[in-house]
């Protein structure tokens, strides 16, 4: 059985975790996949929702929901990794457009099938707000505001000020923020377990505890294949790769894409008497302007979660369980929520865990298909999987079908980053940058000072 210590997603998901039979001789099947996180399993769903006689065999090196699918803030935000200003300036305003549209969709689409399916995930689409801790933050707010205007998409969003951020959550120092309407929170683990059952129900077969050793491309004569310890898994129609960060770890991996650690600290339950004093009452998540990334969630259980980067990058793109923690980097989120809500100073900190996220040379998720080799492959979502998992499923669906849609048209399909730098230059680079943003951060709140967006580690991490 996985350690439930993983995180409180998984602890909390209802089910034993007793992991599935694994791979126990050689099979054909039409499509195979490698992984059962949302990427894996979302391409699953609308795989068997367009064709349900197709015959589905997802691979799994630990269990369902092991990696970031189990681990994240219990996010579903229209949020992408690359920023609604930098698409404007690579892919101009209406396909800019067209991909935050998309992501707005992709929320709205996640709330249909939680739904539809009856999937008990603790959801409530209750908006997003990003808090400016201080005067100093309120211009990058007004600029992000501009830049939706620019898209036509003003009605998704809304500036409050003070006052009416304080209608909803009282932030020590917050100053106003920026509401996105279409927001979500939720409980991640109980998402991805309770899909798994359904994608079941149908007919898929997960097997777990089976890692994934060489994919085998195809030909216009022969099939795409799954290597495995206990048996080589043939797929008639496609292959489908989604491993996100955990494909570091594969030698033709290896400079596609880098995993990045998020890590997490929960509080204990939280008195009635505080939450008055703090309100939060319709379960807002919530992050701030800083560089370096923070996110909140307040759970349905009445806990708060903070969220947020830090810990180093380890040189080689090293994955390990010993880096799921890292003392300084808890310590840090903690004091932080403390200085968030100070009223809570003294509350006791039931869960710590964390985990890696895929982050590609230029912040792209990239989703391909190839339909000479019959692999199909997503990943890179820069810890914005949660919606953005069901697109890339949508997407790879449409591929597989080889059908033109107009989510096939999207920026990120077929698009290939540029690899990130050999070692060591690539350890020593992203570690600046990560020292960096933090110095950034720290001075700024210090002084009062919103950030220039000139400086060298700006511009080099701007996305």
């Amino acid at each position: 059985m996985i350690d439930r210590s993983v995180s409180y997603w998984l602890e909390t998901c209802n089910e034993d975790l007793e992991p599935r039979e694994k791979l126990s001789n050689s099979i054909t099947v039409d499509i195979a996949i490698m992984g059962a996180g949302y990427t894996g399993l979302w391409t699953a769903y609308y795989l068997l929702l367009q064709d349900p006689s197709l015959k589905i065999a997802i691979l799994e090196k630990e269990i369902t929901g092991f990696g970031a699918s189990g681990r994240n803030g219990g996010w579903c935000s229209p949020k992408f990794s690359v920023s609604p200003a930098t698409s404007i300036n690579r892919y101009g305003i209406e396909t800019a457009r067209q991909l935050q549209l998309s992501m707005l969709n992709s929320v709205i689409d996640v709330e249909n099938v939680i739904q539809k399916e009856q999937i008990d995930t603790d959801w409530k689409l209750a908006g997003s707000l990003q808090i400016a801790l201080g005067d100093q933050s309120l211009p990058a707010l007004e600029k992000s505001m501009q830049t939706y205007s620019k898209l036509g998409l003003e009605d998704h969003f809304q500036l409050l000020d003070k006052a009416q951020t304080d209608e909803r959550v009282i932030i020590h120092g917050s100053a106003g923020c920026l509401l996105t309407k279409t927001s979500a929170v939720m409980h991640p683990g109980k998402l991805v377990r309770q899909l798994a059952r359904i994608l079941e129900r149908r007919g898929a077969t997960i097997y777990e505890q089976t890692k994934v050793e060489k994919i085998i491309e195809g030909s216009s004569n022969k099939p795409a294949k799954l290597i495995t310890p206990y048996g080589t898994v043939t797929a008639k129609q496609a292959v489908v790769i989604a491993g996100e960060a955990y494909l570091a770890q594969l030698s033709k991996f290896r400079r596609q894409l880098v995993p990045m650690y998020s890590l997490i600290t929960l509080t204990e339950p939280i008195s009635e008497k505080k939450w008055a004093e703090i309100g939060w009452d319709n379960r807002e998540t919530v992050g701030s302007t800083r560089l370096s990334v923070d996110y909140l969630q307040r759970t349905a259980d009445g806990r708060i979660l903070f969220g947020g980067r830090g810990q180093p990058y380890r040189f080689g793109s090293k994955i390990d369980k010993s880096l799921d923690k890292h003392q300084k980097t808890h310590e840090f989120l903690k004091s932080r929520l403390t200085d968030w809500f100070p009223s809570l100073k003294g509350i006791r900190f039931t869960h710590d865990w964390g985990g890696p996220v895929g982050i590609t040379r230029d912040w792209t998720p990239n989703i391909l298909y190839n339909r000479q080799t019959k692999v199909a492959s997503a990943w890179g979502f820069a810890g914005q999987g949660v919606s953005t998992t069901n697109l890339a499923g949508r997407i790879l669906t449409d591929l597989i079908f080889e059908k033109d849609t107009e989510l096939t048209s999207l920026p990120m399909v077929q698009h290939q980053s540029r690899k990130w730098e050999p070692e060591p230059f690539r350890w020593a680079g992203i570690r600046i940058v990560q020292s960096g943003l933090a110095r950034l951060d720290d001075k700024n709140e210090l002084e009062g000072k919103a950030p220039t967006g000139k400086t060298l580690i700006e511009r080099i991490s701007k996305n």
